[in-house]
């Protein structure tokens, strides 16, 4: 129904928790006195004063309570977590007037038109609107979306399945996947182990040599997401020798974001049947160019990264301007998408599999790795 797996990283459960720790919220949230929202409710009830306690569709979809086929909060997830009807907001579509600002806040009341969540705003910003066609976003994780158009495909890949945006009364479904630890490894280079003094050294220190020398990093730091989903996992080096240097460990860094992208993409390939011809990024590791050259190596497709990086926001903008009509439909989005630069796969096929079949051994030997009941 929801699109996602069973998991305290949604709002579900929290809420649940919540409601069942404090005496007396439950009967308050069923007199409708608190209120449940995602970011967006909350910033919208509060620029129009309270008038206004809506969702939409995409942020809905995230709360382990939304029907994502029916676009209606589920009465049996809502019985099952016992969460009162009441309290949830209205969700409605990703691009429309959801009410006005209070003139308290500036001065004036301006439409409030545009909402979405973080990463399908950023799809949205990416112009990914072809069936098959996907963007990664480089973060402190990964998360990777790939557009599956009109059908909500059911992942039997431990995929998450999500509403993309609600457009002109037409909803656009996604594969999602996540990464949990991608430029965070990056950082644990700089904090953890003292290598490089800022973030933007690590290329540079990466470029010192030219492979990682079969040095494998897998930064399951708090376990494994997507494909994997495993909490258990732990953070790994493997193939170290007595001539790995630091520069080694800076480039098997880099590749561990690539690898677990490329863990996606098999994945979500598989759930959809579509092959990827070319992967759009964004995000701050994006401009990492020695890392996105071997992101093209190993998917062995092109990597484009546009000219504003900053893709959820220009996302939220255009579902904005779309609602209040300042462009007329997505073509124009598309046209106002421009690429910085392309990469271009140089690896060969013997060389890609033999890294790729390497990773999956290293990975396999993290899983389950901390010791649980």
């Amino acid at each position: 129904k929801t699109g996602l797996v069973v998991d305290a990283y949604f709002s579900g459960t929290k809420i649940k928790h919540l409601l069942d720790a404090h005496e007396g919220l439950r009967a308050r949230a069923e007199r409708g006195e608190i209120l449940f929202g995602t970011v967006d409710s909350f910033l919208i009830w509060r620029l129009t004063g309270g008038k206004q306690h809506v969702t939409d569709y995409s942020n809905a979809s995230r709360t382990l309570l939304f029907n994502i086929h029916t676009l209606e909060w589920d009465e049996d997830l809502l019985r099952i977590l016992d969460i009162p009807r009441a309290m949830l907001p209205e969700a409605r579509s990703s691009s429309e007037v959801y009410g006005e600002t209070s003139p308290e806040w500036f001065g004036t009341s301006i439409p409030i038109a545009g909402a979405a969540g973080d990463q399908q705003a950023a799809t949205f910003g990416q112009a990914c609107f072809e069936v098959g066609s996907a963007k990664n976003t480089y973060g402190t994780g990964c998360f990777l979306l790939m557009n599956t158009g009109k059908q909500a495909v059911a992942s039997q890949n431990n995929l998450l399945t999500t509403i993309g945006w609600g457009l002109n009364g037409e909803i656009t479904y996604c594969l999602e996947g996540s990464v949990f630890v991608a430029g965070a490894v990056v950082q644990w280079l700089r904090d953890g182990l003292g290598l490089i003094k800022e973030s933007g050294e690590v290329e540079q220190l990466a470029a010192s040599v030219n492979d990682s020398d079969g040095v494998v990093i897998v930064p399951a730091f708090v376990g494994l997401g997507a494909p994997y989903w495993d909490a258990y996992a732990r953070g790994t080096i493997f193939g170290l020798t007595r001539g790995t240097n630091s520069g080694h460990l800076a480039r098997a860094a880099l590749e561990s974001m690539a690898f677990q992208t490329r863990d996606l993409i098999d994945a979500m390939q598989r759930d959809s049947g579509v092959a990827l011809s070319m992967l759009k990024v964004d995000g701050g590791a994006s401009v990492n160019n020695a890392l996105m050259q071997f992101q093209s190596d190993i998917l062995n497709v092109a990597v484009q990264r546009p000219v504003v990086a900053e893709t959820t926001a220009l996302g939220a903008a255009y579902l904005a301007g779309l609602a209040v009509g300042y462009w007329n439909d997505t073509s124009d989005v598309t046209k106002n998408w421009a690429i910085d630069r392309e990469f271009q796969p140089a690896m060969q096929e013997p060389d890609r599999d033999k890294r790729c079949a390497r990773w999956k051994t290293a990975v396999s030997r993290t899983l389950d790795w901390d010791s649980h009941d």
